[in-house]
C-alpha cells in the first residue's frame, strides 16, 4: 500500500539536515498553493526526502553543483541489468530524474517568488 501524504510529510522532520528539511517544507507549501494533487505532492516529496537523506547531514541542496552528485543518487535506485532483464530500471531512473528536475527548477527559479 502506498504511503499517504500525511505519512510522507511527517518524514520531512527526519531529514538529517534541517536546512534541507525547511526547503522541502517550502516546496510542499508551494505545490499545495498551486493546487497540485495529493498524489503529485506525495511523489515529489518522497523523492526530495530520499535525496536529502542521500546527501546526509553535511550537504545542502545548494551544495550540489555537479551532475555526478545527482546521478550517484539515481544509480542507487535502480537494479543492475542482471536483476532486471526487462529494463524496468529505465522507468525508475526516469521517474526519480523527473522529480529531482522539478524540485531543482522550483528551488532555483520559483523559491521565494510570489505569484502576481
Amino acid at each position: 500500500m502506498p504511503a499517504k501524504l500525511t505519512t510522507t510529510v511527517s518524514k520531512i522532520a527526519l531529514v538529517p539536515n534541517q536546512t534541507n528539511a525547511a526547503i522541502i517544507e517550502e516546496f510542499r507549501a508551494y505545490m499545495k498553493a498551486r493546487g497540485s494533487s495529493e498524489q503529485h505532492q506525495n511523489n515529489n516529496l518522497k523523492v526530495a526526502i530520499a535525496y536529502a537523506n542521500f546527501l546526509g547531514p553535511d550537504r545542502m541542496f545548494f551544495d550540489v553543483q555537479q551532475k555526478s552528485q545527482i546521478t550517484a543518487f539515481l544509480d542507487t535506485k535502480v537494479n543492475p541489468p542482471e536483476q532486471d532483464p526487462d529494463k524496468k530500471r529505465i522507468t525508475t531512473y526516469n521517474h526519480y530524474l523527473r522529480r529531482i528536475k522539478l524540485f531543482y527548477r522550483w528551488l532555483y527559479n520559483q523559491r521565494g517568488k510570489e505569484d502576481i
